[in-house]
């Protein structure tokens, strides 16, 4: 029988948020991933709202599971300087069996810099290690 992965705690959570505040350092600048540009880089921005879902699932994530990313359908709609701080809030608005929906925005000091949705997956942590040994053989 397989383990348990995903509680009935989470239908619970629909609706629920959860915010992350960053301050923009140079290790987050578009310099790092081949623009001339000193802001806050796409790829960080993205993994800033991934990091901001998982905080609002965190509390009912079984010790047998583990979330992973599906998708992305974010618009990166204004650049952050370095030195200025976001703040990034993700919301979970569905749940379609083990596939979790979130809306995610983010904000800086001058206003609206991220909005979309993103997709997790929750999967069973056992399995997945074991599908990335086969994978690293």
């Amino acid at each position: 029988m397989s383990t348990p992965i995903l509680g009935a705690e989470f239908s619970a959570l629909v609706g629920t948020s959860a915010t992350l505040t960053h301050t923009v350092t140079a290790e987050d600048s578009a310099k790092n991933w081949g623009n001339d540009l000193n802001v806050l880089s796409t790829p960080v921005l993205l993994w800033l709202s991934e990091i901001t879902a998982m905080k609002v699932i965190e509390s009912v994530v079984l010790a047998s599971a583990m979330t992973v990313g599906l998708a992305h359908d974010s618009a990166h709609l204004a650049p952050t300087l370095t030195g200025d701080t976001v703040t990034i809030t993700a919301t979970l608005t569905g749940i379609d069996g083990k596939k979790l929906t979130f809306s995610v925005e983010g904000r800086d000091s001058h206003g609206a810099v991220l909005r979309g949705v993103h997709r997790r997956a929750v999967v069973n942590r056992e399995e997945f290690i074991e599908k990335l040994a086969a994978r690293s053989a």
